[in-house]
């Protein structure tokens, strides 16, 4: 069994039992990680449950902070604002392996008896070593040397879908490969919501469009539909 399936599976059960899973990173490994977890409500409706941190706060999202990975007592300061414990799970993302922020996270997570992943794109680094399930991807230098936005950050995001979409799917946040449980907040999901509860019922496009007006949400609008049905 791969190191990522082990992950995976740790991860589901967490979440299974109403624990949040983190993500720390900073600089690109950091702006992968937000963007993955934020894309985690609209996706499947799943909310305050995938949280990241990127070292430097919210200012590090659009603009590069790079003297904020430097501190190794950062992140852990960063996870108890959200009151973190042994009920959760925490994975640190650094294509190095060795950013100070997210090695001290992961030693604090150690230390506490949470459990702990990475996604590094080296070997035998500092937050493997701090990691209950290491993943580590080594995709060789970069084009430009040095930009690890580049190859490391493309197989980082790679894997990041990875652990998301399948932790969801596990979760039954998905029904097929249908995603049932998405908010429906402009009128482009709407239409996309009126033709899933279409092909999963096979119904008409009109009672279709009748039942997610009503409802406003997929998979009430499906189970409806054959509660009534029966």
């Amino acid at each position: 069994i791969s190191m990522v399936n082990l992950l995976i599976e740790k991860a589901f059960k967490i979440l299974k039992n109403d624990g949040r899973l983190f993500y720390i990173g900073s600089g690109t490994s950091g702006r992968l990680g937000i963007l993955d977890a934020s894309e985690c409500l609209p996706t499947f409706g799943i909310e305050n449950k995938i949280i990241s941190l990127i070292a430097g706060g919210d200012a590090a999202i659009r603009k590069s902070q790079e003297h904020a990975e430097d501190s190794i007592t950062n992140a852990w300061k960063d996870l108890l604002c959200y009151k973190i414990d042994q009920n959760d799970m925490v994975i640190g993302i650094s294509a190095s392996g060795s950013t100070p922020y997210v090695v001290g996270g992961l030693i604090n997570c150690k230390k506490n008896g949470i459990a702990t992943g990475c996604i590094t794109c080296n070997k035998d680094t500092k937050i493997a070593q701090n990691s209950d399930f290491p993943i580590e991807v080594i995709v060789g230098p970069e084009y430009i040397s040095g930009s690890s936005r580049m190859k490391a950050g493309t197989a980082q995001k790679m894997i990041l879908n990875m652990i998301s979409s399948t932790v969801m799917i596990k979760l039954g946040r998905v029904l097929d490969n249908k995603m049932i449980d998405m908010k429906l907040s402009n009128n482009k999901l709407n239409e996309r919501a009126i033709r899933i509860v279409e092909s999963i019922l096979n119904i008409d496009k009109n009672i279709a469009k009748d039942l997610i007006y009503k409802h406003k949400n997929i998979r009430l609008a499906i189970e409806n539909y054959k509660s009534n049905d029966k």
